[in-house]
């Protein structure tokens, strides 16, 4: 079972319903006792970043995270939920963040480009992984984000995509994954994905 942390930020059902697809029974729940006994943990996300931390907080999910990622099960962080496994974010001030994976969360930048970074974008591996077994630069999956991950050490960084700077799309420090794009929207790739997903999990 995967439990999907509800901390009312999100599209669960979605998250459920492509868990569902490759096999994995997911459980969206704010229980500590269900995240204790999850095979794995996704922390999903839509919105702001100082929101998210504060639900997390109000629901008083953090030591339960924390707790599980102590322990070694994997936790998977997807687009707002990504972003939030790394130390801070400048989005709208300065924020902390969960501090699994060292690194900062900013904003694109860049003249000329289009903000939100949203759409489809290929996928350049950057360092081996089973999350990314059998995908390669002609995989693309979909984005909606205007700000991106800063990692300290880039060796973090697993595949990433181009838009005016390398933008980590999965990142991995030991148990803990982040995918900053949606794989529940990305089709046959976000299919794969999450078949991979599984299978380090099983």
């Amino acid at each position: 079972m995967i439990a999907i942390v509800d901390y009312d930020v999100g599209n669960l059902k979605n998250v459920a319903t492509a868990l569902g697809d490759v096999g994995l029974s997911g459980t969206i729940t704010r229980d500590k006792k269900i995240l204790d006994a999850a095979d794995a943990i996704i922390l999903p996300g839509v919105g702001a970043f100082s929101d998210a931390m504060d639900n997390l907080r109000k629901f008083e999910l953090i030591d339960a995270l924390n707790d599980n990622v102590k322990k070694g099960k994997i936790l998977m962080g997807i687009c707002l939920g990504m972003q939030l496994l790394f130390d801070k974010s400048y989005e709208d001030g300065e924020f902390s963040g969960l501090s699994y994976i060292p690194g900062e969360i900013v904003k694109f930048d860049a003249p000329g480009i289009k903000i939100p970074h949203m759409g489809w974008n290929n996928l350049v591996i950057n360092r081996d992984s089973p999350l990314v077994k059998n995908i390669g630069t002609e995989d693309y999956v979909y984005f909606v984000h205007s700000y991106y991950a800063k990692p300290d050490n880039f060796d973090d960084v697993v595949a990433y995509a181009k838009y005016s700077v390398k933008v980590p799309a999965i990142v991995q420090k030991d148990n803990v994954i982040g995918m900053q794009f949606h794989p529940e929207k990305s089709s046959n790739v976000g299919f794969k994905l999450l078949t991979n997903f599984k299978e380090m999990i099983s």
